[in-house]
């Protein structure tokens, strides 16, 4: 059973998704094409690019790998605002 995320845990992936999105966006490339680079599908990008999936480590790597970018940059400043 997955494991229910509290408020801050929410506002993080929240953030999270905003950047994938943003990034996904900056390319100018559809979800399908944002999925296909990373080996995801198109409906799993949008769940996280909607905050409905809190993804695994792996995934984030194999999805920057797609973008072609660090996983630093994904992740910038993503916990730099007070919670």
């Amino acid at each position: 059973m997955p494991q229910k995320l509290d408020e801050n845990q929410q506002v993080i992936l929240q953030r999270l998704a905003e950047r994938v999105k943003s990034i996904r966006i900056s390319k100018g490339w559809t979800l399908e094409e944002a999925g296909n680079g990373g080996g995801k599908d198109r409906q799993s990008v949008h769940r996280l690019e909607t905050g409905k999936y809190n993804p695994s480590i792996v995934y984030l790597i194999e999805l920057c790998r797609g973008f072609e970018i660090d996983i630093s940059e994904l992740l910038k400043g993503i916990d730099n605002e007070p919670l």
